[in-house]
Order: structure tokens, then C-alpha cells, then sequence
């Protein structure tokens, strides 16, 4: 696999780039930076199409394909196959485990709360439905508002309950990671490893995506030593310039259609046959016209409830958020069908 990879050049593809970062989503940043620590070419696409999959991040070189979603994460995919592996010489050092726990569950669930329940929800809007209409990008929100409230095991009996606890195990875990860092660039042996990508990448979002007014922002500014390192390599490995290692931006385009370039214009018209669309330019028509139409549902349905709901705050009872929940469902199972069904077009 690594010899596959190396004959084709990697491309890294995440969400697009906002608050002066690569990329603002906290599952892909770690992935750009852990490439970046390992010196490793790639180029880096951005996909805005299917803001809420759980396939993004994702890499792709040739026939190799490793998603988000698969065995453990694409760093994991990129370390298992022998792609690009930063941790083999520090599986058995002390504390490995413990710190990357914290790290992957207490600071990752911190970053998701703050994000989707803790805010006002302005900086997972920008990262992850800014390409959509505001009514389809609201119905997505608090879809997936609904989905971290179960993940995080929050009710409206243990609202408080959940939240001090998150705040208090990231607090913990900020206090642990800045005595093991001290005065270094990276957390074990002053080498990077997946763990610096992950942390690094925490830090950034979370210094740099939430407001002002955040909790979980205001714990991590407690720690001089995190913030000086993260705004030291952020320098370092995003803002220090092109070089043969680094990546190139380019954006994943909304259509199949290629574009045309300036040679391809002439001041004459004139007339040229009529290109057959291939079986995937049509599935992807097709598919594309049943998620927007089912998309439309779910908003009509969307601003029917708040009709009828006091809009003044958008706090929705458990019954609404269901139906909601139903209808979007129904949006990505359409958009799942064999792409046999339906009329062609």
C-alpha cells in the first residue's frame, strides 16, 4: 500500500478554511497537521458538498481511499497501512495511553459541546453549513445539535450536570497536558507525534473558532506554555509559506461539469456536438435532485414547527426535535438509493 501511495500524489480533502486556519473542522485539522509534522507531500482539497458526512476528512492517492469514518480515523488508517507513522517508537513509553484518552475523549467531547450546545452555535455554522440557505443550514444545525446531546448523554434534567463535567474533565486534561509539556514543542520525547497533531489541532480550533466568551477557550488561555507552543508551530506548519513539503489548496468543485479555460473561448460561436453524459455524471444528477427536493420537505416541516412553536428562543421539546430528526432521515436515505431506482434522465 505504501508503494501505491507513493507512485500517485495524496490528497487530503476537508471542510474549507475559515478563522485563519486550513481547515476550521476539528476532525481535519489534526489530519493536516499530522501530515504536515511528518514532512509528507499531499494536497489539500476542500469538499462543501455533504457538509454533515462522516466520511470527511478523508485521503485519497490512486486506488486508496481512507475515510474518517473507517477503522479508527484516517490517521489510524495512515499508520496501520504504512503510509506515514509518527508513533511506532512510542507505543510502550509511560502515560501514551492515558494522554491520548484524554485527548480523544475529554478534550474532543469538550470541543463538540462547545461547538453545537455551549455556544450560540455562529462558529459551527461558518465551519460546516456556510455553502447552504439559511433554512436548510438550520434544519442541518440542530439536526446535528440533537445528535451530540445524545452522544454526550445530555437531558434536560442533567443539562448542568453534563456541562460542569465536561468542563471540568477538560480543565483536568489541560492541566495534565501543560505539565508534560512544559517548555517543549511536543508532548513525548520533544518529538511530533499523532497526539501533537490531535492536541495541536484542538488548541487551534479552539483558540482561534470559538468566541471570546467560551468557557472551554478561557481554561485553555490559563496555560501559557500550550498557547505559546500552539501559536509557535501554527507559525511554523501553517503560516510559514509553500515549501516542496507542503500541501496545495485547490476546492473540490459543487458538479462533475468541467470548467473551461481561456483557450477554450472564441469570439465566434460555434456550434460543437453535444458531449454524452457518463453513467456517473447522470447517478450524481439524479441523486442530487432527490436530496434537494427532500431537503426542501425537511425545511418546510422546519419552519411549520417554529410557526407553531415560540420562536423566541429555539430550544425544541424532544417530541419536535424527533419529528425533525424523521424528516432528515428521510433526506439521507433518499440520497442513499440504489442508484437503479427512479426515472433517468
Amino acid at each position: 500500500m505504501e508503494q501505491v501511495v507513493a507512485e500517485e500524489e495524496l490528497t487530503l480533502v476537508t471542510r474549507k478554511p475559515y478563522f485563519d486556519l486550513p481547515t476550521a473542522c476539528p476532525l481535519c485539522l489534526p489530519v493536516f497537521i499530522y501530515l504536515k509534522l511528518a514532512h509528507f507531500p499531499f494536497r489539500l482539497d476542500f469538499n462543501s458538498i455533504f457538509p454533515d458526512s462522516d466520511q470527511i476528512p478523508y485521503v485519497e492517492s490512486g486506488a486508496y481511499v481512507a475515510h474518517n469514518n473507517e477503522n479508527g480515523g484516517v490517521i489510524e488508517c495512515l499508520k496501520q497501512d504504512g503510509i506515514v507513522d509518527l508513533d511506532s517508537e512510542f507505543q510502550s513509553v509511560p502515560d501514551w495511553i492515558s494522554t491520548k484518552a484524554m485527548i480523544s475523549s475529554w478534550l474532543a467531547d469538550a470541543i463538540m459541546y462547545e461547538l453545537w450546545v455551549g455556544s450560540d452555535g455562529r462558529s459551527a455554522c461558518k465551519i460546516y453549513y456556510s455553502d447552504l440557505p439559511w433554512p436548510i443550514g438550520k434544519v442541518l444545525f440542530l439536526k446535528q445539535v440533537y445528535i451530540v446531546k445524545q452522544r454526550l448523554g445530555i437531558t434536560k434534567d442533567n443539562a448542568k450536570q453534563r456541562e460542569d463535567e465536561i468542563y471540568k474533565r477538560a480543565k483536568i486534561a489541560y492541566g495534565a497536558l501543560s505539565t508534560r509539556l512544559g517548555e517543549q514543542n511536543f508532548l513525548f520525547d520533544d518529538r511530533p507525534s499523532s497526539l501533537d497533531a490531535a492536541f495541536l489541532g484542538h488548541a487551534l480550533v479552539t483558540l482561534h473558532a470559538l468566541p471570546e466568551t467560551s468557557v472551554l477557550r478561557s481554561k485553555l488561555l490559563e496555560h501559557d506554555n500550550i498557547v505559546r507552543c500552539a501559536e509557535k508551530l501554527q507559525m511554523e506548519l501553517i503560516e510559514s509559506g509553500s515549501s516542496s513539503s507542503g500541501p496545495q489548496f485547490r476546492s473540490v468543485p459543487s458538479s462533475s461539469a468541467p470548467r473551461k479555460g481561456a483557450s477554450n473561448w472564441s469570439s465566434k460561436p460555434r456550434s460543437k456536438p453535444k458531449r454524452e453524459k457518463t453513467e456517473e455524471e447522470k447517478i450524481f444528477k439524479r441523486r442530487a435532485k432527490y436530496f434537494l427536493a427532500a431537503q426542501l420537505v425537511a425545511v418546510l416541516l422546519f419552519l411549520s414547527v417554529m410557526g407553531g412553536n415560540d420562536s423566541a428562543g429555539l430550544e425544541l421539546d424532544d417530541d419536535v426535535m424527533l419529528m425533525l430528526m424523521r424528516a432528515l432521515l428521510l433526506i439521507e436515505t433518499i440520497s442513499l438509493l440504489p442508484t437503479d431506482l427512479g426515472p433517468h434522465y
